[in-house]
């Protein structure tokens, strides 16, 4: 298998995630917010779990499992994280999370659509799909700015912190994207 690629935008470059980045990693998701809208981020996070969170990254890749990027700016700053779980039938699942103090500049949008073109593109998925929590309508704006189409709400879909919560199901298909 080839490395995981880096990708660029007008004013990102996704890569692959390095131990460097666990202090920037660290801080970010350890604010409530993140934990909070995120189904697998628990708060609070815990010492040292960006680390030994990043040394798993490229085996998983090797194994088809994950692929992660840190999203950084050009300016060299790590403001968030995106990634794709591939699953069966040539579909793959999209997440992120932007840390707070980078919330409503874009870039969540301008990364996926990055990662969305790369997994039609070069790794020919038919179909990626996202969802997020109900009370979280900014990551649905992100989906429906890159294309994405709502298919429903998964009513008390996940539990989060002892409370069933609903969640928003959306896609979109090769055949639908820009490139597509």
């Amino acid at each position: 298998m080839t490395a995981q690629p880096t990708l660029t935008t007008e004013r990102l470059t996704l890569r692959p995630c390095v131990p460097a980045d666990a202090e920037a990693i660290q801080a970010l998701v350890s604010d409530v917010e993140i934990a909070r809208n995120t189904l697998n981020i628990p708060h609070p996070y815990p010492a040292g779990a960006a680390s030994e969170w990043i040394t798993r990254h490229t085996e998983k890749f090797e194994k088809n499992e994950e692929i992660v990027f840190a999203i950084v700016t050009r300016g060299g700053e790590l403001v968030g994280i995106i990634g794709l779980v591939p699953k069966q039938h040539d579909v793959a699942e999209i997440g992120y999370w932007i840390g707070v103090p980078y919330w409503s500049r874009g870039y969540a949008s301008e990364a996926a659509r990055a990662v969305i073109g790369y997994a039609f593109g070069e790794l020919s998925f038919n179909r990626i799909e996202a969802a997020h929590f109900s009370r979280n309508p900014a990551s649905g704006r992100v989906m429906q700015k890159i294309g994405m189409k709502h298919e429903g709400t998964l009513r008390q879909a996940v539990k989060k912190w002892s409370e069933y919560v609903d969640t928003e199901l959306y896609s979109v298909l090769r055949s639908e994207w820009p490139a597509g």
